[in-house]
């Protein structure tokens, strides 16, 4: 959270290439201090590595890339990438699984097999990638030209934006996206089992819940492309406010196991609120002049949200002895958020139109 807020400035000066190179430098690092660690607080100095290399190589490096790269379905390109990641957890579980139950210490050599992968990944992107795609310094199409849900448009310069009340809102709106949907995907699991799903049907809820979420950041991307920024906002929102409450309502019945079921696909539809849809605002609401800026902090703010969501939802559950009423309260919270977030996108969509007007 604390790195992604210099991300725009870190680019800017070093170039991608350089911050890829360095975020795998540092993820290589931790697993290896993972490896042969026996203090925790070894441990949290390989945490610390851990979350810069991520801040450099994932969701707010992917967002930089394609935006500078792909001028055309930039949300379907987006969806593909980020659920490509998705398969790659998904083998990756398979991979290290049996390394870890070997004995003792086989997480100790996961590891290690986890930074030689980084290490054999780092040097093929050091050989083929480039910061710049070759026609960089031509004259690019902007928005003035296009529809005005097209979106690629020149933007505001950042110290224009920190100005502009809409962006502190819709920072905060993303912070309680990041907040109110990690509580919750922390929690699903233990609420089934509290509720007293068998569970190996719980393990199927959360083994579909893994397979859909690919399937469902793709399908976010190309709804982006289709229909635009509110469409796409409100189907994943209204989706995520529809999931909650019936995972509150999971009990040991029929009807109950029908509820973790459609929880389990459907909630991967909400998720990309907080991975794709990340690069996606910054481009939208704001542009391609503060567009790196801009993303690093939303993308701050959102694991901001992550950090505060886990220890609230399970405060609550201290309290009353149970994460139902923690899931009412999300899902209500939700809703406000995407009150909130039509007031952003209004906001931002009369700013592009001025622009537009003083272009002209």
């Amino acid at each position: 959270a604390f790195i992604n807020i210099f991300f725009g400035s870190l680019v800017a000066r070093f170039g991608p290439k350089k911050l890829i190179a360095a975020g795998f430098t540092c993820l290589i690092s931790s697993q290896l201090i993972y490896s042969f660690s026996t203090s925790v607080y070894v441990y949290y100095i390989g945490g610390v590595l851990l979350g810069v290399g991520l801040s450099w190589t994932t969701t707010t490096m992917v967002g930089c890339v394609i935006n500078k790269w792909c001028k055309e379905s930039k949300g379907t390109i987006m969806g593909a990438v980020l659920a490509a990641n998705g398969f790659g957890g998904a083998i990756a579980i398979q991979i290290v699984s049996p390394i870890i139950e070997s004995g003792a210490l086989g997480y100790r050599n996961a590891y290690r097999l986890v930074a030689i992968i980084l290490f054999a990944v780092c040097m093929l992107i050091m050989l083929f990638f480039r910061n710049n795609p070759k026609n960089s310094n031509s004259k690019e199409t902007i928005a003035e030209k296009k529809k005005l849900r097209g979106r690629d448009w020149n933007g505001i310069e950042y110290s224009k934006a920190v100005k502009m009340p809409y962006f502190y809102f819709a920072a905060f709106l993303i912070f309680l996206t990041g907040l109110v949907l990690q509580s919750v995907t922390g929690i699903a699991a233990q609420h089934m089992r509290d509720a007293k799903l068998d569970p190996g049907y719980v393990s199927m809820v959360l083994s579909i819940h893994s397979l859909t979420l690919a399937g469902f950041k793709f399908l976010t991307g190309f709804l982006y492309d289709r229909f635009g920024l509110r469409v796409t906002i409100n189907i994943c929102s209204f989706t995520a406010v529809i999931v909650m409450v019936l995972l509150a309502m999971v009990t040991n019945t029929l009807m109950g196991k029908i509820f973790a079921m459609i929880y389990g696909i459907f909630s991967s539809l909400a998720l990309p609120l907080e991975t794709i849809m990340l690069p996606i605002y910054a481009g939208d609401l704001f542009g391609q002049k503060s567009f790196n800026k801009i993303l690093g902090i939303f993308v701050s703010v959102n694991t901001a949200g992550y950090a505060v969501g886990a220890p609230v939802i399970n405060i609550i559950f201290d309290k009353v002895g149970s994460y139902t009423p923690g899931l009412i309260g999300s899902s209500i919270l939700m809703v406000a958020i995407i009150i909130g977030l039509q007031f952003v996108v209004n906001a931002a969509n009369r700013q592009h139109i001025l622009q537009l007007q003083d272009n002209q």
